[in-house]
């Protein structure tokens, strides 16, 4: 097939070039660089995703079969206008559209099955609106005109070449004996997404022809809560962690940050919780989903070749030293 891969040079997009190229397709990507880090054999598209009018005008006369759409702006965001124009650049000749939406997209929630409504035009939250929205669109556009689209909703990615704070910032603080904030009781529940899993899954939206018009989940088939994620982190990396709970409306109050420093639970990873059911996955795409202890082990590998960051842990110090219960403590192995 003649693939196009919207980004293609981060995580998800990057390991799905190289297996496409594996399997032996025609691989294009769309960014916003003049310049790839792969050989010859991808073609380098420019353009803005979020400017319908440049994507036409990158496209040109060339004709995709297929099409991978992976990019979202997190400073400006992708809206649906943003992802519908840049499903009707392609013309009559695709055979695929997968996007990869997002389970936020559900809103909030727990065990979401893939029938289930997602979260209403105006939610408050722009990330949530504009993949629920999107997905509206694409499928809107699947039964008016038969347009091939399929959607993935992961939660948590987690995987080799993660350019997220995530996995990385508790290896970080493991490796240094640090101990590990654990916000509130820890019982919040999280799902992850291997990226392996997700690009298998991509492959296997090309040759399955039930997926054309269906939405999936991906995802680990169980969640797991906050204290046993990171003591799945701790085995990945042989070690031990202490955790130490402290109450989260005073970690807020002290100025913790989700989404950026100064960050005390990784990168986006104390949210509410949404988790989905991936029956219908395994049942129609047929994916072996890799268990989490196994997918850590191997991102533990990819993380000990990699740079070290400089890691200024003074905030959570101060919070470690004000819990109001050190005893609390919990070792976890």
């Amino acid at each position: 097939m003649k693939v196009l891969v919207i980004g293609g040079t981060l995580f998800i997009g990057r390991l799905l070039v190289q297996e496409l190229l594996q399997a032996g397709h025609a691989v294009a990507i769309l960014h916003r660089r003049r310049k790839h880090p792969f050989s010859k054999r991808v073609e380098n598209l420019v353009a803005d995703r979020n400017d319908p009018v440049a994507v036409r005008r990158a496209i040109g006369t060339r004709r995709f079969e297929a099409v991978f759409d992976n990019v979202y702006d997190w400073e400006q965001g992708t809206t649906a206008a943003h992802v519908e124009g840049t499903a009707l650049a392609f013309g009559d000749n695709l055979e695929r559209y997968v996007f990869m939406s997002s389970v936020a997209a559900y809103g909030d929630g727990l065990n979401h099955y893939e029938s289930e409504p997602l979260a209403p035009d105006n939610h408050s939250e722009p990330y949530v609106r504009n993949k629920a929205m999107s997905e509206r669109a694409l499928f809107r556009l699947h039964r008016k005109t038969g347009f091939p689209v399929v959607t993935f909703r992961p939660p948590f990615a987690y995987g080799p070449g993660n350019p997220f704070y995530r996995e990385a910032f508790f290896w970080d603080r493991l490796r240094a004996n640090r101990p590990i904030i654990i916000p509130g009781d820890g019982t919040r529940l999280m799902q992850f997404a291997y990226v392996k899993d997700l690009v298998t899954a991509c492959l296997r939206a090309l040759e399955t022809p039930q997926a054309v018009g269906e939405a999936f989940n991906i995802g680990n088939s169980r969640p797991v809560t906050q204290v046993e994620a990171v003591r799945a982190l701790a085995r990945a990396a042989g070690k031990s962690a202490t955790l130490v709970r402290v109450p989260r409306e005073r970690i807020l109050t002290a100025g913790g940050n989700v989404f950026r420093d100064p960050l005390y639970f990784g990168e986006y990873f104390d949210l509410p919780p949404i988790t989905e059911n991936v029956n219908k996955l395994q049942r129609v795409l047929r994916v072996r989903l890799t268990a989490f202890d196994t997918g850590l082990r191997e991102t533990y590998r990819w993380y000990i070749r990699q740079p070290k960051r400089r890691t200024d842990v003074s905030f959570e110090q101060r919070l470690i030293e004000s819990a109001v219960a050190p005893a609390g403590s919990r070792r976890a192995g």
